[in-house]
């Protein structure tokens, strides 16, 4: 068994380069896992930055300086940023907690359809057992609405801490926009010179990852502002919340779409009830899903990650156990980063023997 061990590691961690990738998976893992909190800045900022990245690198293609696009890409950013949170932000928190207000009434509703049913299926749903599962749903609810309830009352010194991230996070991207060349050659200093299959695993990275968070961005304002105005064009109540949901939900690989139906489903039929207005909206939700899953997905994602379905729900599940809505996120960054360590990763078979006929 030793020496199987032995040969094992003799086979794969023969190779220096080997070494070196592997020590910086897991210093950058361990620094995640037991300080990520943390580092939320940096980690909001590096991705932000990384997004830009490819404004400023047009306009470089257009002849303009480095620090000159930098400043103005971050410009536009900025401006963004801002009419968003001063604008958009209140309006999200008053439909969320006029949502939570109604959800009480919402079940008190559902309540009364479902209990109808012992009707139709005597024998095997009872009243009681609606009655439970309606118990545990308000019990849940009313978990959320003090959970929105301490955040409408947070403290002041809470408050402060986040303005302070979001400062320290807006002047790191612009650093990271205006002085990437440095910091990058800070950084490569720490390398040892031959790290080629560091390389080889950063270019394949650079390349997908960029493309895939572009593009994920892109699916959200697409998908998201297309929900908005279709909600709000047929008077659904709480059209920016759901829009913004139903953005959010491209997030998740085949569990986004299915989770974020339940609200836009519940508030359609608190509205409207089993009318034709109700069906309207599901079948308008059920185009903008197939538009998302065959249009706009193999449109953006086309080259940028090939991962089986079956890759991406295990990176999911594993990566979101560990760093919870953040996990979840980078899920398929990381595991693309996996799919190009097994890449680079030399396989140093043992020579096959010839067998001598003579």
């Amino acid at each position: 068994m030793i020496e199987m061990l032995k040969q094992w590691y003799e086979r794969h961690f023969s190779n220096p380069q080997v070494v070196i990738l592997a020590l910086l998976l897991i210093c950058g893992f361990t620094i995640i896992i037991f300080i990520g909190d943390i580092l939320i800045p940096l980690l909001a900022a590096i991705v932000i930055a990384y997004m830009l990245e490819a404004l400023v690198l047009k306009l470089q293609k257009r002849k303009i300086g480095r620090k000159v696009a930098a400043i103005s890409v971050f410009s536009i950013f900025f401006a963004v940023l801002t009419i968003s949170f001063v604008g958009l932000t209140p309006l999200l928190f008053e439909q969320i907690s006029q949502f939570v207000g109604e959800l009480p009434k919402m079940v008190g509703r559902i309540q009364q359809e479902a209990l109808q049913l012992p009707e139709s299926y005597p024998g095997a749903i009872t009243p009681a057992q609606i009655n439970d599962v309606m118990a545990m749903v308000r019990t849940e609810i009313a978990k959320l609405s003090q959970v929105v309830l301490s955040f409408s009352l947070a403290s002041v010194q809470g408050l402060l801490t986040w303005l302070v991230y979001m400062i320290l996070m807006v002047l790191l991207v612009f650093f990271f926009l205006k002085d990437k060349v440095i910091i990058w050659s800070w950084l490569s200093s720490f390398m040892p010179a031959k790290s080629t299959m560091v390389q080889e695993v950063w270019v394949e990275m650079d390349q997908q990852i960029g493309n895939y968070i572009r593009g994920k961005i892109v699916e959200i304002i697409i998908i998201g502002g297309a929900s908005f105005i279709a909600f709000a064009f047929m008077g659904l109540n709480y059209a920016f919340l759901l829009g913004i949901l139903v953005g959010l939900s491209v997030l998740v690989p085949f569990v986004g779409a299915t989770l974020v139906t339940i609200p836009v489903a519940l508030v359609a039929f608190f509205q409207w009830g089993w009318t034709s207005e109700f069906g309207y909206l599901m079948l308008v939700y059920g185009i903008i899903q197939a538009l998302d899953g065959n249009v706009l997905v193999p449109l953006l994602f086309s080259e940028a990650v090939n991962l089986h379905p079956v890759a991406i729900i295990i990176a999911i599940i594993f990566f979101g156990g560990l760093w919870g809505i953040w996990g979840v996120f980078f899920a398929i960054p990381l595991a693309t980063l996996v799919k190009a360590v097994l890449n680079a990763w030399p396989e140093n078979k043992e020579p096959e023997r010839v067998v001598n006929s003579d």
